[in-house]
């Protein structure tokens, strides 16, 4: 997946510990508590496998947000 630069930096983003997600099919991310303005980006990032929340979450409830290893390994690439 080629990361655009709104997708790296949500991912720095989540990678400085700044951004929460919440549960659902289609999860939502929020960026100092501000929700992201590319709802799509943030669905792709996350069915992509790169973010993730960091413990179980329900619909709507937001948890922290975190890189998983393919996260990590693709900001580095980028």
């Amino acid at each position: 997946m080629e990361l655009s630069g709104r997708a790296r930096a949500m991912l720095r983003a989540v990678a400085a510990g700044r951004a929460e997600v919440t549960g659902g099919t289609e999860p939502e991310l929020y960026v100092d508590g501000l929700p992201c303005c590319d709802q799509m980006a943030t669905h792709d990032l996350v069915h992509a496998g790169l973010l993730r929340p960091t413990q179980p979450t329900s619909f709507g409830h937001r948890v922290g947000a975190e890189l998983t290893d393919d996260g990590r390994a693709a900001l580095a690439a980028s």
